[in-house]
């Protein structure tokens, strides 16, 4: 895999995963995105032994975009508690057949993670059959529209399992290539259309604040949908 590192520095490094590979390994025991990190490290700074390196977040298989690991035990201490305390502005790109209504809005849905399916459930409401389903948070915007299709800001405020693909889903705009969730027609590479843009916090070493920016692929309908944002 041709990794494309986006930050570097002495405490983290983030990189822009491609869609179709596991950010850490599983039951396929496929190579996993932290490994191939791993081996850049070793190789670039010519490491011996084992190189340490923290999984920070996660982003789904079939989805790209930027993904930050914790390159020293502090930093991953740090990283974890900013994400435990939502201080970290995330950003996806998604692409929808239909349009949002409103084309701007905040959606709150409770989700209920099925672990042995994978697959989650967006409830409108708790009930005592669903205690288990935790509140979930996003606002989203319309960005533009082009043949047919519909670029989409979404700024998730909780960090659920498929949040943003389930909540999409629910109010009748899942993401394109999406099966899982209600698409009707799966891309060919297993991809879905949808994509970690951004991610903003401050440093937890520095204390000084980055946003890492995670180009989309260059791709049939990315590339006419990312001009969109400009």
């Amino acid at each position: 895999m041709n990794l494309q590192v986006i930050y570097e520095d002495n405490h983290l490094i983030a990189v822009n995963k491609p869609a179709g590979i596991l950010v850490q390994g599983d039951a396929t025991e496929d190579t996993p995105l932290v490994d191939y990190v791993k081996d850049y490290i070793k190789f670039r700074y010519k490491k011996p032994g084992d190189v340490f390196l923290g999984v920070v977040h996660r982003l789904d298989r079939p989805v790209s975009g930027a993904v930050i690991f914790a390159r020293t035990s502090k930093a991953l201490i740090r990283m974890n508690e900013l994400f435990k305390e939502r201080k970290v502005d995330k950003r996806y790109w998604a692409i929808t057949e239909k349009r949002p209504s409103p084309e701007i809005g905040h959606l709150t849905h409770y989700i209920l993670k099925d672990h042995e399916k994978n697959i989650s459930k967006a409830l409108d409401q708790m009930s005592n059959r669903s205690k288990e389903a935790k509140k979930s948070d996003l606002d989203y915007e319309l960005i533009g529209a082009l043949e047919g299709k519909h670029l989409i800001l979404v700024k998730p405020i909780t960090g659920r399992p498929h949040q943003i693909r389930v909540q999409l889903s629910k109010i009748g705009c899942p993401i394109v290539g999406d099966l899982k969730y209600g698409h009707t027609q799966a891309n060919p590479d297993g991809s879905i259309y949808l994509h970690c843009r951004s991610m903003s916090f401050l440093h937890p070493v520095k204390m000084e604040p980055v946003t890492i920016t995670a180009d989309a692929p260059h791709e049939r309908l990315w590339n006419p949908m990312s001009r969109l944002a400009e």
